[in-house]
């Protein structure tokens, strides 16, 4: 059985066409082969990109337990989505906060299958990719210390009852879509809902031994720099990817992207630079990723002005969150997932409701542009998914807790290092 298409609302069909679902329709080559690039790009961000940035930012000792956490998300995700995740997020329901069980293990869904303009089976693997990087992000905030036995159960925990609803919220029919909230290419479902997520599943674990009271110094700063650019490079398949189609909308996306990354390197570099005297490296890095964060949600609906706005604060909030609010608070973020994906995802979300330009896609307009109501409705998304994101992590917390007895490792394997304890091997050897 084909899935029919459901289309957004009439103002920002196009726009968001990430949304669609398989119906009849007529596959067009270039579209095809435009979300085929897309989807490869964005499978790199994760095992090749994410697993560096990461990686570099943890400590040698842990250097390979990072990538390796990294790379068991990807494989257990992309196997979780064509199992059950698809159909609970994109399975055609009136539900409005799920999707059905119809297409377990793809059942229905065939190399005839169309989704708007190009294969159901290619919107599957796009859509998989999305899911996968989501749960890799969530690492970011409790390398160091939790099991890898307890990553892995969460990790399919969390993909099936977090990601999957809060996808079908957005993106697959259900009240997000209802109410008219912009996403375009994940700012609640990905980067709100993995910065909270990861907060969470910190503050459950706690900080790690010394932390505070110890330098914790990156393994490679410069290996943090290369994910940084392969995660940059990679994000053009992720925004412009998700107009689906090879469009006007799909190249403005492309160069807003490209315009608020810079900015925010930019921006985190001067923050950083007046604040504690250096310009870094590894600032200039997060900057970056901070302003792909801000923009992800927009990139189909705001214009360069709106670009360069989201960027330039994004590196101010994600600066703010790295070197302020977390040492103000205590809490033991590891690599800054919170303070980065998840602050600057929520004022992506709330500046998509400020700048949304109908010249980039007719009918999404913002408060700039003549329409204040749409910021009260990102509000509405962002507090749902917050809420949601928050409450339901706690639940597998606990569920994956009692499976896997308990989620943080001896505290002699946290001190000597999990790469040797956990997996017996050594990232680099050392005469």
């Amino acid at each position: 059985m084909l899935l029919k298409t459901i289309l957004l609302p009439l103002g920002f069909v196009l726009s968001t066409a990430v949304s669609a679902f398989a119906g009849e329709g007529t596959i067009d080559t270039g579209d095809t082969a435009w979300v085929t690039m897309s989807t490869a790009l964005v499978m790199m961000m994760t095992p090749a990109g994410l697993a560096m940035f990461y990686g570099g930012m943890s400590r040698y000792k842990n250097l390979l337990n990072t990538i390796a956490m990294t790379l068991v998300a990807y494989c257990l995700a992309s196997i979780v989505w064509v199992a059950w995740g698809y159909s609970l997020a994109f399975g055609e329901t009136s539900n409005l906060f799920i999707g059905n069980l119809n297409h377990l293990f793809l059942n229905g869904i065939d190399i005839h299958s169309v989704s708007g303009t190009i294969p159901t089976l290619l919107f599957v693997l796009f859509q998989m990719t999305f899911a996968c990087i989501c749960i890799a992000i969530i690492l970011g905030s409790v390398v160091d210390r939790i099991k890898f036995s307890s990553w892995i159960v969460f990790a399919v925990l969390w993909v099936t009852f977090v990601y999957a609803p809060v996808c079908n919220w957005a993106w697959g029919g259900g009240w997000m879509h209802k109410i008219g909230a912009l996403d375009f290419a994940g700012g609640n479902v990905v980067h709100i809902n993995a910065g909270i997520s990861g907060l969470v599943l910190a503050l459950y674990l706690g900080k790690r031994h010394g932390y505070g009271k110890e330098p914790m110094i990156p393994s490679s700063v410069a290996f943090t720099a290369l994910g940084a650019g392969l995660l940059w490079f990679g994000w053009f398949g992720f925004n412009a990817g998700s107009a689906l189609a090879a469009n006007g909308i799909a190249a403005s996306a492309f160069l807003v992207t490209n315009t608020a990354a810079a900015m925010g390197g930019l921006s985190w570099l001067s923050v950083e630079w007046k604040h504690s005297k250096k310009p870094t490296l590894l600032g200039l890095a997060s900057g970056a990723i901070a302003g792909l964060v801000g923009i992800t949600p927009a990139a189909g609906f705001v214009s360069l002005s709106g670009a360069l706005a989201i960027g330039a604060l994004s590196g101010i909030i994600g600066f703010f969150g790295v070197a302020v609010l977390k040492r103000k608070m205590g809490y033991d973020d590891s690599l800054d997932a919170f303070g980065i994906h998840g602050l600057c995802g929520i004022w992506g979300a709330l500046a998509t409701g400020l700048f949304a330009n109908p010249s980039v896609t007719e009918g999404a307009a913002g408060l700039v542009y003549g329409n204040p109501k749409q910021v009260w409705i990102q509000f509405l998304s962002i507090i749902g998914t917050i809420t949601f994101s928050a409450l339901a992590t706690l639940i597998v917390i606990f569920i994956t807790s009692l499976l896997t007895n308990g989620l943080r490792v001896d505290r002699e394997d946290e001190l000597a290092g999990l790469d040797n304890a956990l997996h017996g091997e050594r990232a680099f050897e050392i005469e």
